[in-house]
């Protein structure tokens, strides 16, 4: 009998730009009709403490970056528990940015205030 075993497919990328600050998460929800990419940012939405696509021009909260994405999650359907990175130093240029970033300086601000860090 062959025994079974589980493997898990790594995906490089070059997301992570270095090891400070540190790298933390926070698992959170992300709102029913979302399907996200890995990278992606993303905003709190203040009436439902869910998390959506992160829109600079929303008027719901979610204006407000929050974190980025660790995993592409598919919640198109429901609800889905998800990983978000709160903390880092990440490349602007492999994140997946909302079309209402549509300015170099509104990417580089977008985490201001924040322990996520740009470059």
């Amino acid at each position: 009998m062959i025994a079974e075993s589980n493997v898990e497919t790594v995906v490089y990328d070059n997301l992570i730009a270095g090891s400070v600050p540190q790298i933390a998460t926070d698992d959170e929800t992300l709102i029913t009709g979302q399907n996200l990419s890995r990278g992606a940012l993303v905003g709190r939405i203040t009436a439902s403490g869910k998390i959506t696509e992160c829109d600079n021009a929303a008027l719901n909260g979610s204006d407000v970056p929050l974190g980025i994405m660790v995993h592409p999650v598919n919640a198109t359907t429901a609800d889905k528990t998800c990983q978000i990175y709160v903390a880092g130093a990440f490349h602007s240029d492999e994140l997946t940015w909302h079309a209402s970033f549509d300015t170099d300086p509104e990417k580089l601000a977008a985490f201001d205030g924040t322990a996520i860090v740009l470059r």
